[in-house]
This record gives structure tokens, sequence and C-alpha cells, in this order.
């Protein structure tokens, strides 16, 4: 099928899923947002728009487990594939708080696929994770490690695509790829997307930027006892521009795929947090108190992908430096200084 393709975006208002829908929209899609707003902004897709310079085709304020609203989207709108980000995703909440990330994001994923089924749309680009690799024996990590998630987190992650290949295996028309995030940061180079997360940041470079700016007194580096070099957790940094560029590569190959088919996203370069603090005080010019505190339940020592599959089978890869990513970073804090809000 030729463009524009029209694409369902779940989530579409969070971090990732926002600039996302800027590439979608620069390569010509139509894009359809729906998200509840849990832990993003309705800010954040008027500044989609501006970015890409074309309006959305529609947005939707519902939860992905609404079936009936979510029906009533795809009654509306012919979707062709469907990018689906739309899950709570902090490790330590959902050791906290299990039950809730089961219901939301392996009940939010069955209801999509149920709706999607019934109107005979069979294309998707699912949002995974590389917390399902857990404390992987081999670094770095293929896509044929085992899974060992260590949180419930991970676990839902793992859960999903397990979910999918079921379902594909009894809807062989079903066409999906499951992208396996290693740790996305970074912000749009015009400074008017970024990460602006609800309340405490789960993540490490949101919380940096506010130690930064002033907002917050300092970071807690969570254990300096790992078998590291320097003692402290070690991962493997993506642009969040990289990942959404995947994305959209990915649509675009979805047609040659059966099944679900697992792929990393990532760079195969590891940095630990200390050398994430030391990388963002250099382009912040700010310095940056940190606290060494507990390690954190859930958390691993080293997650650093292999990300020569997708390489190989689409020619692509992450390009962006952890400078450039420290870099957009501080650009957006410094235009937007309490996030959204303003």
């Amino acid at each position: 099928m030729s463009l524009p393709w029209t694409i369902l975006v779940t989530g579409g208002a969070g971090f990732i899923g926002s600039h996302t829908c800027v590439e979608l929209l620069d390569y010509g899609y139509e894009v359809v947002v729906v998200d509840n707003h849990a832990n993003s902004s309705p800010e954040a897709l008027a500044r989609v728009q501006k970015v890409a310079g074309r309006p959305l085709a529609a947005v939707y304020t519902i939860d992905v487990r609404d079936r009936a609203a979510l029906t009533e989207v795809f009654e509306r709108h012919p979707v062709d594939a469907v990018i689906h980000f739309a899950a709570h995703k902090a490790v330590g909440e959902s050791v906290e708080l299990p039950i809730d990330y089961y219901d939301n994001n392996v009940g939010g994923t069955t209801a999509l696929l149920a709706v999607m089924n019934a109107h005979g749309v069979h294309r998707l680009v699912f949002s995974s994770s590389c917390s399902l690799y857990g404390n992987a024996e081999r670094i770095p990590i293929t896509e044929q490690s085992p899974a060992a998630p260590t949180n419930p987190y991970a676990s839902t992650k793992w859960m999903c695509e397990q979910v999918l290949t079921d379902v594909c295996r009894h809807r062989p028309d079903l066409q999906a790829f499951s992208l396996r995030y290693f740790n996305p940061v970074g912000a749009h180079p015009s400074a008017l997307l970024g990460e602006d997360p609800l309340g405490i940041p789960s993540n490490v470079m949101p919380y940096l930027a506010q130690v930064a700016i002033g907002r917050r007194e300092k970071i807690s580096v969570f254990g300096d006892d790992w078998p590291t070099h320097d003692g402290t957790g070690v991962r493997d940094y993506i642009h969040v521009m990289d990942v959404a560029e995947g994305h959209r590569i990915a649509l675009e190959h979805l047609d040659e795929v059966r099944g679900v088919r697992a792929l990393n996203l990532a760079t195969g370069v590891g940095t630990s947090v200390l050398e994430l603090v030391a990388a963002f005080r250099r382009a912040s010019g700010r310095p940056i108190p940190y606290e060494i505190t507990a390690r954190r339940p859930g958390d691993v020592a080293r997650l650093i992908a292999d990300p020569g599959e997708i390489e190989r089978a689409w020619g692509w890869r992450a390009t962006r430096t952890l400078d450039q990513m420290c870099g957009d970073v501080w650009r957006f804090q410094l235009d937007n200084p309490v996030g959204y809000q303003a």
C-alpha cells in the first residue's frame, strides 16, 4: 500500500509517542492519536503540530482499555496500522503497583488487539523494552537472549510479546514488530518537544535536567556497588529521534514480516550513571549534585544491546551521540523550565 497510510498512535502525547508523531507527519502519514494523559500533557500534541507544520488527523482522550471508545475511533478512521505506546513505564512504581501495571499494560494491549481484529487491521508496531532481558548473562544482548524480567514492568512487556506471539498463531494475517528499546533520552532539536513527566521523574535524564535547572536539589544514584567499571548501573542510551525514526522505518517494513518479530532499538554503547551525570554537566555547564543511595528493587547492573540485527534487516542504525542527547535535553529544559505547564 502506498502513502499516505493512516496510523493510529496510542499514547501519542507521551515522550516517545509525541516525537514519533512528528516523524510520521514529516513523512506524509495521517496520524490519529489516542491518549488518556495519565502521564502526558495535551500541550505536547499542540507542539507536535507546530513542529511538523501539519495537523494531526484527530486526537481522542480515551483509555485504550475502553473498547467501546476505541471502537468508535476505528469506525471513524480508516486505520492502516497501529503504533502502540500506551503503557505505564516506571520500574520502581511497578514493584509497588503490580496489579495496576498488569491491568494497564497487558489489558490495554489485549483490548487494542481485539478492536484491531474486529476492524480488519493487521499491522502493528509494539513498544517493548530491554528490561525484559533482566540480568542478561551475556553482554551485548541480542534478540535471541532469553527473557528474564526482574520487575512487574518488564514482565508486562514480556507478557505482551507472548500475547502477540499467540495471537499471530491464530491470526496469520497479523504483521507485527516488537521494538525493544534501550533507554530513550534526548529531545526534539527544536526544543519544543521533550520529556516532561507528571510529578517526580522516574527516568534519570529528565531528573538530571530538573536538577540542573534548579527544580530539584540533587539526583539519587541507585547503588555504587554494581559489578560495573565505576559501580553504577550501565545503560545503552538512544536518542528519542532515533527511536522515532526506527518506528517510521518499521512501518515501511511491516508488509515483509509474517507474525511478530522482535528487534533491539539501541546504539550498542554503554554509559554508566556517573558518566551520564558528567556528560550532562558538560552540556549544561551547571553543577549536578548527586548522592549514592540503595539499589532500586528490580534494577540490573548492565543493559547494553547488540543492534546488529536491525541494521542487517533494514540497513538502518541509530546515529545520534550521547552529547547530542544531553544537549537537546538541556535546550528543551532551558526553553521550558517548568515543562509544558508554562
